[in-house]
């Protein structure tokens, strides 16, 4: 009998070391991400917002009007940038000249920290009586710099995926 009692060790043993195996077999095919534990997920990051800025101004006068927005609008713009509002400022013109339906005579890109940074003319308000305390020169020559111009569009642009 005793060798009954035996051959039943042997047997649950086998069995055990059977269904630890097969337990190991099963554990090894779920994914590691499964079985660790949940990452702490940084919430969502606010997407950029690019704008790009296009000027026409009346032939002639393309100093003039660079020289009124280096004055009176660009201090502006660095406030905002220094306030976070602005990540970026850049400003292109084109090297070669278009037919005059196509031209433009300066690109102002302009990267906000969000669509909400971008539109707020309250605060830029205050910051335009703060950056320009003379108010009446301030007011004529923007009032000049915009006579000057013949058209102002602003593009919003998003990228683009070249990754099929």
């Amino acid at each position: 009998m005793e060798n009954n009692g035996a051959k039943a060790k042997i047997v649950f043993l086998r069995s055990g070391l059977a269904l630890f195996a097969w337990l190991l077999c099963f554990l090894s095919t779920i994914p590691a991400a499964a079985q660790a534990p949940a990452a702490v997920k940084e919430p969502a990051k606010e997407a950029t917002f690019e704008v790009e800025y296009y000027y026409k101004i009346q032939w002639g006068h393309a100093d003039e009007w660079l020289r009124l927005f280096k004055k009176n609008h660009l201090p502006l713009l660095k406030a905002l940038k220094q306030q976070g509002r602005i990540v970026e400022i850049e400003m292109d013109k084109p090297r070669y000249h278009a037919s005059e339906d196509a031209r433009w005579d300066y690109r102002v890109t302009i990267t906000w920290k969000s669509i909400a940074a971008s539109i707020d003319p309250g605060t830029e308000q205050a910051l335009i009586r703060k950056l320009f305390p003379d108010q009446e020169t301030f007011q004529r020559e923007e009032q000049r710099r915009f006579g000057i111009l013949l058209a102002h569009t602003d593009v919003p642009v998003v990228p683009v995926s070249l990754e099929p």
